[in-house]
């Protein structure tokens, strides 16, 4: 739904795009559109958005935005994502009101799974 000067779209970096299409897929049941050979979208998951071909990477180090995803189990979405080939960079950690962990997908864009579950 587009709502008037509200987020709409995020566009991420992918330097394998197929590989990062395949990890999203595996973990959080995503489907992609392609747009050539250097452009998927994916849309019905709280934002929708897309990724370029690019041989740069979302980081924090960086000074990257960070992206989050929420989980009602985030140590079995922890398990997928590591199933997946993802890579944990920063684990399991609390905070007050919940708990997170940062990963990277194929491509090496970094995103968190945080929960208020235990």
């Amino acid at each position: 739904m587009n709502t008037h000067e509200k987020l709409n779209y995020l566009e991420l970096p992918a330097k394998d795009l197929n590989a990062t299409k395949a990890f999203f897929t595996q973990v959080f049941d995503w489907s992609f559109q392609d747009y050539g050979p250097e452009y998927t979208s994916f849309s019905n998951q709280g934002l929708d958005g897309g990724f370029f071909q690019s041989d740069l990477s979302s980081s924090t180090t960086h000074g990257a935005a960070l992206c989050v995803f929420y989980s009602n189990d985030i140590k079995a979405t922890q398990e997928k994502i590591e199933k997946a080939n993802g890579m944990i960079i920063k684990p399991l950690f609390s905070f007050p009101g919940g708990a997170r962990f940062h990963f990277t997908e194929p491509s090496g864009n970094e995103f968190a799974v945080w929960s208020d579950k235990d």
